[in-house]
């Protein structure tokens, strides 16, 4: 990877050139920078990257009806066709024919970016920017926690990430009665504290399934919210959801994985959620709502700022988890 000159893209009719105002780093990102298995099946280089921005619109194309230039803008990072089975049927975060920004098509670590008009997203004004360019992020926190209410119930975020961080404050904020987070990070950690975890756990210090019983009179929690993407915590999830509670899944796993379907599932009479994207656009409305209306202030979870040039000190402090979100100013 490394940091160049290249030209201004050019504009299709139904397109919109954005100047890049900040970007932020995702965890994809440094998959592709780490040049993990998953990169090296899905990634095709050369390749700008980058999906997570705010931006002003410059020019529009000639078939452009919506978007205006000087435009505040973000995007939907699935770029989606809009005449599949799925996305007819109102499902288009799982459009058999999606291209990813910035990683089938050039994204946002860069000056400038052409993106089609029809998954923009006009910025309420009352974002600042550095809330603006995590909203396609914290829209995937939105759905994973809200897949079912979660009023008055216990819940069990497995993974301390921005995503689990984020979805932290948003089960706060939908009147969770118990919050608990687990994850080996106590940088992190400390964070979840901050955005209203009741109970922050280290699984290499202490038992999560143990401790989880103990907050819920043994019970069990209502609801786990599984961002880690790994197995072990995975499996800690199942075994104390109760009987009849619900499970809601963004992690992704390097491998495949092992659970118990019979004893931790099937005779639990579990509902479990797979969770990917955002709902288009009915997400991003909630997304713009938490954090215009200040039900949710993500302000913890954004550590750290550099210029786009010295991107990989993010990239660094995103591998050794000593952050939370990092932003990238362009």
């Amino acid at each position: 990877m490394e940091f160049s000159e290249v030209p201004t893209p050019k504009l299709g009719l139904r397109d919109v050139l954005i100047k890049v105002r900040i970007a932020s780093i995702c965890g994809t990102d440094v998959h592709i920078y780490d040049w993990t298995r998953w990169a090296q099946h899905r990634f095709t280089p050369p390749r700008i990257i980058g999906h997570e921005f705010v931006g002003d619109v410059t020019r529009v194309g000639e078939e452009v009806t919506q978007i205006k230039v000087g435009d505040r803008v973000s995007a939907e990072s699935h770029l989606t066709c809009g005449h599949c089975y799925q996305c007819s049927n109102g499902n288009s975060e799982v459009c058999r024919n999606f291209k990813l920004l910035g990683v089938d098509h050039d994204g946002a670590f860069a000056e400038y970016l052409v993106l089609p008009e029809h998954v923009l997203w006009k910025n309420d004004s009352n974002i600042p920017d550095e809330w603006a360019t995590i909203q396609e992020p914290f829209g995937n926190a939105v759905d994973t926690v809200l897949a079912e209410d979660v009023a008055a119930k216990t819940v069990l975020i497995l993974g301390a990430g921005p995503i689990g961080l984020f979805a932290t404050g948003i089960a706060r904020a939908c009147g969770a009665s118990l919050v608990m987070v687990s994850d080996p990070n106590n940088y992190r950690l400390a964070i979840s504290k901050q955005m209203g975890a009741h109970i922050a756990v280290n699984p290499r210090r202490q038992d999560v399934v143990q401790l989880a019983f103990d907050a819920t009179q043994n019970n069990g929690v209502d609801v786990v919210l599984e961002f880690s993407g790994n197995n072990q915590a995975l499996n800690q999830g199942l075994k104390v959801i109760t009987p009849g509670g619900r499970i809601s899944i963004l992690g992704i796993y390097e491998r495949r994985v092992n659970i118990d379907l019979n004893k931790d599932v099937i005779f639990k009479k579990i509902r479990i959620y797979g969770i990917t994207g955002r709902k288009v656009f009915s997400t991003w409305y909630k997304t713009s709502r938490f954090l215009s209306s200040g039900l949710v202030d993500p302000g913890p979870v954004i550590t750290h700022h550099f210029p786009l040039k010295d991107y990989e000190k993010g990239m660094k402090l995103m591998k050794d988890g000593k952050c939370g979100k990092v932003i990238l100013n362009v």
